[in-house]
């Protein structure tokens, strides 16, 4: 059967399964959530983010205002809850990416300002809190931060400047925030005065810190990785997963010389995973060029690998792999429960569908199945389910980025049930869970081919003509 007969037959069988069939989509103009939740806004591109964040103006943007404000495009990271307050009130920390910004949906005639995107773009740090059963950014919260191009950073005791084309992150279990600058190549042909030499590597800093000075960590390679996940060993050794996310590209693990803490990422071993038939086995890679070491190595590549979540309490790694058909979500255990060990099973999860579009002249295509197409984001919820978020770029066919909620144990593991879907145009960036809701942003809106700043996709959140779309994270709950 050919890959497109294979695609035109897949939505019906989907349809008919148990479940699915009240739940398909439409791309609209509008986000659609799943029945039983209720939506809510947490913070917009342009809303404030320091202290001293000047009002948005889009149609007047500058480098100045930008670097206070939330960036233009948003994929949540990691959530670091707070801890118990004295006065009850459940707090947290949620790390923002802000991994590109289109000037022709971001600045006013199409032209563009490097400078600016150079503030809109990095990453956001927001102190959020819930009262009276609803989440919100702390206005002037102290821990507030934006990191952008123009952030001064280290590398080991060398002072450079800037963060570029943070695609994915995580918080570690040692109690600081890494981020993968993965499209750092793309921003350096942008940006005048970014080196190859001092981006593209995984960025660490203390997200509770409001002035630390974040380290980039070049033993663990400067290939621009697309997302991280982390993890301690067995004997208390820090544990670090990283993605290429190129077509072909490889999953690979850097496991410290020393106890994790503040410095352990400075001196540790590379390695690249080879799957064969469901066994796992790590294999060592020298200093140097960890792509062709990778290669030499016999490293599996696949088909585009981005997103990773580690789920500590059950010891397992997923990893989506965004391309081939309609995308897949492979599940990782380490040998013994040792995150550190040689070895280990891999087996798929779940298989994204490709749904074809039928030809409707002059009308809109129907609705299709609410099933994964293009896995991009991956995050794991209380109860050890997957979170999984779309995003298949500009490929196009007629169902919506969605985020879905995908249980690994039981029955129903491997099933996918719809959660959110994203406006015409946009992209699901990743979500979180914390007390009482979902996080998930909602990436791009009215980024549809061709689409401009006089002619967006759409103009949601606030759907004001005069107004343009809104990268926005949104809270979910019951």
């Amino acid at each position: 059967m050919t890959p497109r007969r294979a695609l035109l037959l897949a939505a019906p069988a989907l349809l008919a399964a148990p479940g699915l069939r009240a739940q398909s989509l439409t791309i609209r103009q509008d986000d659609q959530v799943a029945p039983g939740w209720t939506r809510g806004v947490l913070i917009r591109w342009g809303d404030r983010v320091t202290f001293d964040a000047a009002p948005w103006d889009p149609a007047q943007p500058s480098a100045e205002a930008a670097a206070t404000q939330f960036g233009w495009d948003a994929r949540i990271v990691a959530l670091l809850p707070a801890g118990q307050q004295a006065d009850g009130v459940p707090r947290a920390l949620l790390a923002v990416a802000h991994p590109t910004v289109e000037a022709a949906l971001a600045f006013p005639g199409g032209r563009d300002l490097p400078e600016v995107a150079g503030a809109m773009q990095g990453a956001s740090l927001l102190n959020i809190e819930r009262r009276g059963g609803a989440w919100s950014v702390v206005d002037g919260g102290f821990q507030n931060r934006r990191l952008t191009a123009a952030t001064l950073c280290r590398i080991g005791t060398e002072p450079v400047t800037g963060i570029i084309g943070v695609t994915g992150g995580c918080a570690t279990p040692w109690g600081s925030l890494l981020l993968a600058e993965g499209a750092a190549a793309a921003w350096r042909a942008r940006l005048p005065g970014f080196a190859q030499g001092s981006s593209g590597m995984v960025v660490e800093l203390d997200p509770r810190e409001p002035v630390s000075v974040p380290a980039k960590h070049p033993l663990l390679g400067r290939f621009g990785p697309a997302d991280v996940a982390a993890a301690l060993s067995a004997d208390g050794r820090a544990v670090v997963w990283m993605t290429d996310g190129r077509p072909g590209g490889f999953l690979y693990r850097f496991v410290s010389d020393a106890a994790a803490g503040p410095e352990a990422l400075a001196a540790g071993r590379l390695a690249v995973a080879r799957i064969e038939q469901g066994s796992l086995r790590w294999m060592p890679l020298p200093e140097g060029d960890p792509l062709a070491a990778a290669r030499n190595a016999g490293g599996t590549g696949f088909d585009r690998p981005l997103g990773l979540a580690f789920d500590a309490p059950r010891g397992r790694l997923c990893l989506a792999v965004n391309q081939g058909g309609g995308g897949r979500v492979v599940e990782i255990r380490m040998a013994a429960g040792d995150n550190a060990a040689e070895t280990g099973i891999a087996e798929t999860l779940i298989e994204g569908v490709a749904v074809a579009a039928e030809a409707r002249r002059g009308r809109p295509p129907p609705a299709a199945p609410a099933w994964p197409w293009g896995p991009a984001s991956l995050a794991f919820d209380a109860q050890g389910a997957l979170l999984l978020a779309t995003d298949r770029g500009r490929r196009p066919g007629p169902l919506p980025e969605a985020l879905y909620r995908v249980p690994l144990d039981g029955t129903e593991r491997g099933r996918a049930a719809f959660l959110l879907a994203a406006p015409a145009g946009g992209a699901m960036g990743g979500a979180a869970a914390a007390d009482g809701a979902l996080f998930a942003a909602i990436a791009h809106p009215g980024a549809t081919p061709g689409a401009t700043w006089q002619n967006p996709g759409t103009r949601w959140p606030n759907m004001r003509p005069e107004e343009p779309p809104r990268s926005t994270v949104v809270t979910l709950a019951r």
